[in-house]
């Protein structure tokens, strides 16, 4: 597709900019930015230098002006809005009170001060059935934004997507409002699906890797995984990212004997999880659970260290028994980071900056919408400013 145009955007609640990875390659350019986190900030700047990215709460009266200053000066037509959603999403605590939820808010109001020709507003599907109060009223939030914009945008028909049917190796249910602007009279839709990549085709070419069992001697860990430097090697020769995540020996065992696409509550009670004083631990089947190699992964969230977590274990593969005669299972681990930027649609050589921890590139990644279902949902939207 020949993209003729260019068009200015702003990036609202931009995280480190995980949205807006391939829309230089489309004619977008992110132009102006907001983001509260400094840690964000500084991730954000170190990715894109050139975007004058807006430091602060943008429920400050001084920090919304400077980003509406910034915008109207720049042209900007496109806004993009991902608020936090950690207060609707099913991952998060559901406080359907979260003041985090009325951030939307903010944003519709710049939406309205600004009158950009194209608005996507991105969120959980619980955004959809998430009620707030304003102005003394309790409406539902798409009832609020339509109330509010409608009068001079034209909305998408249906506002649920899932990302993993346009080839993002990882089921992603998102809510998402495409608005265009009345005077440009045309509606902004999804693009047709383009078929699932399912993690066999995604990750199942890499180097597998043990575990690091951090509660052990570093000997004991080497009779476990006689392998595991010569594994870890491996990977880091595909990339710095693909290494080793950290485990317990108590969640690595359980793991190990765990077939791929089952939760190690299934296994004999002998392998079934325990906590640290060696009760058996009781919660979700979706814990504690192998991912499966002929559909796309589970939906990466904040928490996608934790082998306790949704569905985070990597699949792994059959690879004999133990002294015991049970069947055990390689990659006994969650993801690795590299194995994480794929499923979530992100470059392969994506430019993380030094001296951020495990941790916090999780979190980010596990905050931020598939970079390539952006890319396919903005491409018709550059249809119609070609037009």
């Amino acid at each position: 597709m020949s993209h003729r145009k260019k068009v200015n955007a702003l990036s609202l609640f931009a995280n480190v900019g995980i949205a807006e990875t391939y829309l230089k390659d489309i004619g977008v350019n992110v132009v102006v930015a907001n983001e509260i986190d400094p840690k964000r900030v500084k991730f954000y700047r170190h990715l894109y230098p050139e975007t004058n990215m807006i430091e602060g709460d943008i429920t400050d009266v001084e920090i919304k002006n400077e980003i509406i200053e910034n915008a109207k000066r720049n042209h900007v037509e496109l806004i993009l809005a991902t608020p936090p959603c950690q207060g609707m999403s099913t991952a998060g605590k559901m406080d359907k009170w979260d003041v985090r939820n009325t951030l939307v808010c903010h944003a519709v109001e710049i939406v309205k001060t600004i009158k950009p020709k194209y608005v996507f507003l991105e969120n959980v599907p619980q955004q959809l059935k998430t009620k707030i109060s304003y102005n003394g009223k309790i409406m539902f939030i798409p009832e609020y934004i339509k109330q509010e914009l409608e009068n001079e945008y034209i909305f998408n028909d249906n506002n649920v997507i899932e990302a993993s049917e346009y080839g993002v190796p990882q089921f992603r249910e998102r809510a998402i409002m495409l608005l265009v602007r009345k005077d440009i009279g045309k509606q902004w839709s999804f693009p047709k699906k383009t078929g699932i990549v399912t993690l066999e085709e995604a990750i199942g070419d890499l180097p597998s890797l043990d575990p690091e069992v951090y509660d052990i001697p570093y000997h004991e860990m080497i009779e476990m995984f006689p392998e595991f430097e010569k594994k870890k090697a491996a990977g880091a020769a595909i990339s710095k990212w693909h290494y080793p995540p950290k485990h317990v020996k108590r969640q690595v065992v359980s793991m190990m004997h765990t077939p791929t696409g089952q939760t190690a509550f299934d296994n004999i009670e002998k392998y079934q999880p325990r906590k640290k004083n060696g009760e058996l631990v009781t919660g979700f089947r979706n814990t504690y659970k192998r991912q499966q190699w002929d559909r796309p992964g589970t939906t990466v969230t904040m928490y996608s260290r934790e082998i306790s977590s949704q569905g985070n274990v990597h699949p792994g593969r059959y690879i004999g028994v133990d002294d015991e005669g049970y069947d055990i299972y390689s990659d006994a681990r969650v993801m690795s980071i590299y194995e994480l930027m794929i499923m979530s649609s992100l470059p392969k050589d994506w430019n993380i900056p030094d001296g951020v921890s495990d941790h916090f590139i999780r979190c980010v990644i596990g905050e931020g919408i598939p970079p390539l279902l952006v890319k396919r949902i903005v491409e018709e939207m550059m249809v119609i400013e070609n037009e």
